[in-house]
């Protein structure tokens, strides 16, 4: 019986058939207006630079008053407004994706332009790609907006060398600590209060309290990515290191016994402690404090963690202004 023939012959070339499947997405960037390329490369040779000898000056030695832990996964932040306020302010990243089929503006431009002249690698993939992700990091149905930045675990300071920083400042020292405060929201407000009235950094323990999320970064407007947060394995025993070294701490509790404008220590060296959202301050921080002061205040009952820390800041701040003049 003779062999059936395969009515399918060999494809010969498109033809022309399949012209469109061939042409680039829309909204696909040509070669040209890839800006970012450049400055990739020239961060690329920089590192090989530095990992064969490098310029003079350049080490590859961890620094001493980082913590060592790090956290293993990496971070994604999403949206385009969010990522370009990263970016400009240089919080640490890995890569950015974009989608193929993305219609650039002038958001993505300059996040793609940031993101080379930093070094971050720029990948174009699908959306449904950037679901995925998404959805694996915890973000399921998120309006990604086409583009997407993975940063990485973001490295804490050492409570001694947060120390060792504000010692060396030509400003009196002041350094936010937070005694159990959970909600990363608060912790990126009162990043925003500490750097907007002179503190040297944030102090937090490693357990039990908020730590630099997404959620924090974007409420504190890239403030996380210049002031710099310590933690302490031990909150109670890292305070007491602080005051050996001349500093007085001053916790902010509603019955504390001394009211915010009558706190003389404002003017000196000075670690503020905020507490929990609930509970307050607890007991052991609260036994370490030189003084736990309150804010007066009328027809609330209590104020929100970051609103107290932010009003205390601003009155250290006001009361050492008015002390140089």
């Amino acid at each position: 019986m003779p062999a059936k023939k395969n009515k399918k012959g060999p494809t010969k070339g498109s033809g022309g058939k399949n012209r469109r499947s061939l042409e680039p997405k829309s909204g696909t960037l040509p070669a040209s207006e890839r800006h970012w390329y450049d400055g990739k490369q020239r961060h690329k040779a920089n590192k090989r630079a530095t990992q064969t000898g490098g310029p003079e000056g350049a080490s590859d030695s961890p620094r001493k008053d980082r913590s060592p832990n790090r956290p293993d996964n990496s971070d994604l932040l999403i949206g385009r407004n969010p990522v370009v306020e990263a970016l400009r302010a240089g919080m640490p990243a890995t890569r950015l994706f974009l989608a193929n089929s993305l219609d650039p503006d002038d958001r993505v431009n300059e996040a793609a332009k940031l993101a080379g002249a930093q070094g971050v690698d720029v990948v174009e993939v699908n959306r449904t790609d950037l679901d995925r992700r998404c959805e694996s990091n915890g973000l399921p149905g998120a309006t990604h907006q086409g583009i997407v930045l993975q940063v990485r675990p973001y490295q804490y300071w050492a409570a001694e060398g947060l120390l060792d920083k504000a010692l060396a400042s030509d400003t009196p020292p002041l350094i936010v600590a937070l005694d159990g405060v959970t909600d990363p929201h608060n912790l990126g407000a009162i990043a925003r209060s500490a750097a907007a009235f002179g503190a040297h950094g944030l102090l937090i323990p490693e357990r039990r309290t908020a730590s630099v999320t997404m959620s924090a970064w974007k409420t504190s407007a890239g403030t996380l990515a210049k002031l710099p947060v310590a933690q302490a394995t031990n909150l109670t025993r890292a305070l007491e290191g602080y005051k050996k070294a001349g500093l007085f701490v001053a916790g902010l509790d509603a019955g504390g016994d001394t009211q915010l404008p009558q706190l003389e220590l404002a003017t000196g060296p000075l670690v503020i402690v905020v507490g929990s959202e609930g509970k307050g301050l607890s007991r052991l921080v609260r036994e370490v404090c030189d003084v736990v002061a309150s804010i007066p205040i009328s027809g609330a009952e209590s104020l929100n963690a970051s609103v107290a820390a932010g009003v205390s800041l601003y009155e250290v701040a006001r009361r050492r202004g008015a002390e140089a003049e």
